[in-house]
């Protein structure tokens, strides 16, 4: 028992971020996670769209120049919501490093653009897709029930890129799950793998919750506001595990942090946006538990 409990607490610290260096070009597990995460996204989506009639419309051709729209969405979205959500003052005197990746403070040096928000990503994912619906005259409702159900287990891939990349490391604990982060400022002390716990709870639970949900008879587009809500819920309890940025530290009543707030309003729109669609929007009929033999 002991040597797991020393390989898991130093598991970080045998970890290398970059895959592969060819020269100059390094190949982090990072990107490479992003790029699976879509992937599949993709998959899972085009596996319903075979199976459920509802969806049968979308080919695959359509499905990848949505999730381009998507992809664009997150990387503009995920920047400009760190800066704005996390770090505004640092960016408002460095307006240039929001988009370079070349630090000016103290110097001129390669820094790569660091910094991306979960938030400001999945604001810039709606964007984008609400953008290609009206391009190509698509039911955004329609879309967001096909896609919101496998979106969780494409994220577990991105928080693994977290953990693998050394960062977004938890709070200081005593308990023995903790591990060993060198990157953090005291890297000789025990912290929360916050990162395994969102992957697990914010991907694959969310990911299960939801092949329930599916089966229940709710209006359309039901499954934006269940994700909205359960995404913030999850999250906002995750925090509580995960170290606070360091320029803001805990912000709301001195016991919130960021995420948390940005959270609340998730699961506060989350609602508001279920109760809209009930309102307005007529019931689907749920997928059948086992298809129909053909």
């Amino acid at each position: 028992m002991g040597g797991f409990l020393y390989w898991w607490q130093h598991l970080p610290e045998s970890m290398n971020p970059v895959l592969f260096t060819l020269g100059p070009l390094r190949v982090q597990w990072y990107g490479l996670m992003y790029i699976i995460a879509f992937t599949v996204t993709y998959i899972l989506a085009r596996r319903r769209c075979r199976k459920e009639d509802r969806f049968r419309q979308y080919d695959e051709e359509f499905l990848k120049n949505l999730l381009t729209y998507g992809f664009v969405g997150v990387l503009i979205g995920g920047r400009l919501g760190y800066v704005l959500f996390y770090n505004l003052g640092y960016y408002l005197a460095h307006p240039l490093e929001i988009i370079m990746p070349f630090s000016f403070n103290g110097g001129f040096h390669f820094t790569g653009i660091s910094g991306m928000s979960y938030h400001g990503g999945a604001t810039g994912a709606a964007v984008g897709s609400l953008l290609f619906c009206k391009r190509y005259k698509q039911d955004f409702w329609n879309l967001s029930d096909l896609f919101f159900p496998v979106i969780p287990l494409g994220y577990t891939f991105g928080r693994l890129g977290n953990f693998i990349n050394g960062e977004l490391w938890g709070r200081v604990t005593t308990s023995p799950i903790g591990m060993f982060f060198p990157l953090s400022p005291e890297g000789d002390v025990l912290r929360h793998p916050s990162q395994l716990y969102e992957a697990t709870f914010e991907g694959l639970f969310l990911y299960a919750a939801f092949l329930l949900v599916r089966r229940l008879t709710l209006p359309k587009g039901s499954a934006s506001a269940i994700y909205l809500f359960g995404y913030g819920f999850v999250r906002f309890f995750i925090e509580f595990f995960r170290e606070p940025d360091r320029q803001l530290g805990l912000v709301f009543m001195n016991r919130f942090s960021r995420g948390q707030e940005l959270c609340a309003l998730m699961m506060f729109l989350g609602v508001l946006l279920f109760a809209w669609l009930k309102w307005r929007q007529p019931p689907v009929a749920p997928v059948p538990a086992k298809s129909p033999a053909r």
